[in-house]
């Protein structure tokens, strides 16, 4: 090849060479442009990644800051917790689900005396058998197998029963346990060992303290039973006394004896009343009575007391209203006494009102009754009202310096209407009077008003002649009922000033300043008013009747009258024979001569007090009946062997032997021989529950002392047997 095709093909090699070094160059810097391109965004990436990884990095930097803050805090609460857990004086400690210890704060720990193995992780079987056979708990009547059993029984409950432990120091530990959702258990060991004795202090105290009321009820009792037992011959010798030939003026003496005997009576049961307030065992006993009658006796009972102090006491009740409820009259009569002897107590000059109204009920039989005690005497400040129902409280304590009493009277009044269903007011203005009043509703046993009144056509008008202002409005409401017409004067004087033919009666009080009303009658007939019917109304029947001039009223009428009284004398002025209250009081009929063919009833009376026999043997006087005594319960036992009685009576307090015992023998013999004789208590033993106790020694019935009467002939009767002759004349 020649060296130009050489030249020519080195030349073409080169520029080819050329345009492929040109071509590479051009890739080459299209790849460096790329390649810039991807560096740059992955410049920005590395930026964007390092700024990301800055945020995180910081981001970790304060949760880590943040985790650190609370880790510090909870590590705070927990102390605080535990130190507040700690503090706690009970005993608290956590359980977990396996019942081992996960915690407990010093107080649950030291219950196991500084044991070692109490510690975290110790179960809670490991712990009942450490205070076992440590002897750190009392397992009283359980041994510590048995204690040990119960107490895991009661762990493995869903919901453990608090349980209370004694432990070795005397100390009682009340375990409450409460176990979690998870198993998880929480314990508390609560200290009551101070609760412990305080209860066993206050049922130490109680113990005393009802020992002290029993002993305070026994005094009472026995107050009531020694006081009762002379009573009985003071009211039984009175009672015996007014069934003798008596005069008024004798009459009138033993019937104050008998009122003064029954009176002592009721403080003797204001004090036991009390006694049953404090215990809340004040209850009543309801039986039929004269609601009047007992109006009339407690004013009878007060009238001596009024008269020395000048004083009127005067009672108006409803002409209309029945007489006859049922209820109990005891507690009503011991509400009237303490109002109206409050009245008197505290009424210097003046006059002292009960007044008795009602409304009765015929669809229902009830009676709506409402007594009021007004008087006129030193009144009670407003702001002492309530303090008088309190208990020894009166309305001040000058006042109690100067009018003696307990201050017992309205705060047992007060629970008596409240035991009735009733209430109690009081209106008072300080230094004018005061007023006293209650309600209370009880059943009627005679809704119809009485015996019909009968008087002459002609007597339509009256003249009522009394001094006090009240009992002129009294006496002329209750003559306006029975249709009279009525005028009144304030004294003789005016009376003998107003008389005129028109006048058909006159009603005068005896007592009165200037001319009293024995010397008004020998005015009006020496003035020629002969024919004039004269009803006087005296106080002090025995000095009426020994007035020369007693002869010149037509009928005396005796005060507090009743409705009876007044109906009595009314018909008596009119014509018309009427029986009065004192003519009931008739000495003992003559008895018929027994059959001698029928034996005498045997009566045994077992009664240790003389005079209480010779109130009994003279009770029984008129009796046709073998009465034998003995003076104790042997002797009774002994007596009721020999002479077989129909009836023995027996007192329950006597020597040797008492009434009990001795009924129990009598009962053992009667057990053996046969037969049931009755057997009748004689007790002065009065207090709530006594009858029940003694029935249940074997005694038939029961009578109180002061004995009455009617209720033991009630008894002889209902004993005697069929082959002895008739105790008594039935008609007695």
């Amino acid at each position: 090849m020649s060296l130009a095709n050489k030249l020519a093909e080195e030349r073409r090699a080169r520029l080819a060479a050329e345009r492929l070094l040109e071509l590479k160059q051009a890739e080459l810097s299209a790849a460096n442009r790329k390649l810039g391109r991807h560096a740059l965004a992955l410049t920005r990436q590395i930026g964007e990644t390092q700024a990301e990884v800055a945020t995180v990095r910081d981001e970790n930097a304060r949760v880590k800051s943040d985790l650190t803050v609370a880790q510090e805090k909870i590590q705070i609460a927990e102390r605080r917790l535990w130190h507040s857990i700690q503090t706690i004086e009970d005993g608290f400690a956590f359980f977990d689900a396996d019942g081992l210890m996960i915690g407990a704060n010093t107080a649950w720990v030291g219950a196991f005396d500084g044991l070692e193995e109490v510690v975290p992780g110790v179960s809670y079987a490991r712990l009942l058998q450490l205070l076992t056979d440590e002897g750190l708990v009392d397992t009283e009547d359980l041994t510590p197998t048995e204690w040990r059993a119960m107490m895991t029984e009661r762990w493995m409950s869903p919901a453990p029963d608090p349980i209370v432990a004694r432990w070795w120091n005397d100390e009682y530990i009340k375990l409450i346990d409460q176990r979690g959702q998870d198993g998880d258990v929480v314990s508390l060991a609560l200290n009551i060992t101070a609760a412990v004795h305080y209860e066993t202090n206050l049922k130490t105290a109680r113990a005393r303290a009802e020992a002290a009321n029993r002993a305070k009820s026994a005094f009472l009792a026995n107050m009531s039973h020694e006081i009762r037992t002379p009573m009985n011959g003071v009211v039984g010798m009175a009672e015996l006394l007014l069934d003798t030939p008596l005069d008024e003026e004798q009459r009138l003496y033993a019937s104050t004896i008998r009122s003064s005997g029954e009176a002592l009576l009721v403080i003797i049961n204001d004090v036991l009343d009390y006694s049953k307030i404090e215990a809340d065992k004040l209850v009543l006993h309801p039986t039929d009575f004269d609601l009047e009658r007992c109006v009339h006796e407690v004013v009878l009972l007060l009238q001596a007391s009024a008269r020395d102090k000048g004083l009127a006491i005067l009672v108006d009740y409803d002409l209309f209203l029945p007489t006859r409820f049922r209820g109990d009259p005891g507690r009503i009569r011991q509400v009237l006494t303490n109002l109206a002897g409050n009245a008197v107590k505290f009424t210097r000059a003046g006059q002292v009102l009960i007044r008795v109204t009602g409304v009765p009920d015929q669809a229902t039989g009830l009676c709506e009754i409402h007594v009021t005690v007004e008087d006129t005497g030193i009144g009670i400040a407003a702001d002492k009202i309530e303090h008088i129902f309190g208990e020894f409280n009166q309305a001040d304590d000058e006042q109690s310096r100067e009018f003696e009493g307990t201050g017992l009277g309205l705060a047992i009044t007060q629970r008596l209407i409240a035991l009735m269903g009733g209430r109690v007011w009081v209106d008072s203005t300080e230094g004018k009077g005061s007023c006293f009043g209650f309600q209370v509703q009880l059943p009627a046993l005679d809704m119809a008003e009485g015996p019909p009144l009968r008087l002459p056509t002609h007597m339509r008008k009256a003249m009522v002649v009394a001094e006090q202002l009240a009992t002129r409005r009294i006496i002329a409401g209750q003559l306006t009922q029975l249709g009279l017409e009525v005028i009144a004067a304030s004294g003789s004087a005016e009376a003998l000033d107003r008389i005129d033919s028109s006048v058909d009666l006159i009603v005068a009080k005896h007592a009165m300043s200037g001319m009293d009303g024995l010397e008004l009658a020998e005015a009006l007939r020496a003035a020629g008013w002969d024919s004039l019917p004269f009803l006087l109304i005296s106080a002090n029947p025995v000095s009426a009747q020994n007035d020369p001039a007693f002869p010149l009223v037509q009928g005396m009428l005796q005060y507090p009258y009743s409705r009876a009284g007044l109906f009595s004398s009314l018909s008596a002025l009119a014509g018309e024979p009427a029986v009065t209250a004192e003519q009931t009081n008739e000495p003992p009929r003559a008895m018929p001569a027994p059959d001698p063919e029928l034996r005498l009833m045997r009566v045994l009376a077992a009664e240790d007090n003389r005079t209480n026999q010779l109130v009994l043997a003279k009770m029984l006087k008129h009796c046709r009946i073998d009465l034998h005594f003995a003076a104790n319960g042997q002797e009774a036992v002994q007596a009721f062997r020999e002479i077989a009685p129909d009836l023995v009576l027996m007192d329950i307090s006597m020597p040797r032997m008492d009434g009990r015992a001795a009924t129990r023998e009598i009962r053992d013999i009667e057990a053996e021989s046969g037969g049931h004789v009755p057997i009748v208590a004689l007790t002065a033993h009065a207090m709530e529950g006594d009858d029940e106790t003694i029935l249940e020694a074997g005694l038939d019935h029961v009578l109180t002392k002061p004995l009455r009467k009617a209720p033991l002939l009630e008894r002889i009767a209902a004993a005697a047997p069929p082959d002895a002759a008739p105790p008594f004349d039935q008609l007695e």
